[in-house]
């Protein structure tokens, strides 16, 4: 309101700031990048409009905005509230820590779980596809999409999260999460070596969607002659040689070509 008042007792580029920082003030990234051009140039008015905006400054950047859960509610129970957001245009970013199963409430199977892995509420094994809800995502076109693995690639992690947040608009981040009802063989110690075997066979690839301009970035590669074996390392499906030994071959095959798929 101040400066849509004293728009004209500016100069030319202070008013230009102004207009700007209005335009966008909903948007953490641009109103960050407008006050550190637009506080100097304020401290070096004697105005009293000048001194009101700067004792206010604390709010001129837009606060960033993270809303973080697990697959659980993503996939599941939260995910008519977690389309609602998706389908708008407020500036909100997400991060899904994905575990494949319902891990705070004793592991059971989600909408995440792959066909084949064994949960609670799927003793035997998991019948149905996991949910691609990266996909479901991209489909908005609107919505800046990213699927990373830290273990896998630190770097493109940080990047995933640096374009979400500087996406004016809904960004959504899923994070490999491995979990104790993975039943690792390694142990969870080892999680992160987990991760990095994950994308590397092609289970878990990363990948970043910009709807600005439209590009679709694969950031791994996938050697899936090592997929059967990056799966019988964990408890959850090694568990099918004994608990579904007749059907243990097909289910692995399905999961495999879901992935390559």
């Amino acid at each position: 309101h101040t400066m849509e008042e004293n728009m004209d007792k500016v100069d030319e580029e202070t008013a230009t700031l102004f207009k700007d920082w209005i335009a966008n003030r909903q948007y953490s990234v641009r109103t960050r990048e407008i006050k550190e051009i637009l506080v100097p140039k304020l401290e070096a008015l004697n105005t009293d409009f000048a001194k009101e905006i700067l004792d206010l400054k604390q709010y001129l950047v837009k606060k960033s905005q993270w809303i973080i859960g697990g697959d659980g509610w993503a996939y599941d129970i939260g995910y008519g509230g977690l389309d609602h957001v998706l389908a708008s245009n407020e500036d909100v970013n997400i991060l899904v820590v994905d575990t494949e199963v319902y891990s705070n409430t004793g592991g059971q199977a989600s909408k995440s779980t792959p066909t084949g892995a064994v949960a609670k509420f799927a003793a035997s094994r998991k019948l149905v596809k996991k949910k691609d809800l990266a996909a479901i995502a991209m489909s908005y076109g609107h919505i800046y999409v990213a699927q990373v693995s830290m273990g896998a690639n630190q770097q493109q992690f940080i990047k995933a999260v640096k374009e979400a947040e500087a996406h004016q608009g809904p960004s959504i981040i899923i994070a490999y999460s491995p979990c104790i009802n993975h039943g690792i063989k390694k142990g969870m110690s080892k999680s992160q070596t987990e991760m990095k075997l994950a994308t590397e066979c092609g289970y878990w690839p990363i990948f970043r969607y910009n709807p600005t301009n439209k590009k679709f970035t694969l950031d791994s590669k996938a050697d899936f002659d090592k997929y059967e074996e990056f799966l019988m390392n964990e408890s959850r499906y090694k568990i099918l040689e004994k608990t579904n030994p007749l059907e243990k071959g097909l289910l692995i095959a399905k999961n495999k070509e879901e992935a390559i798929n």
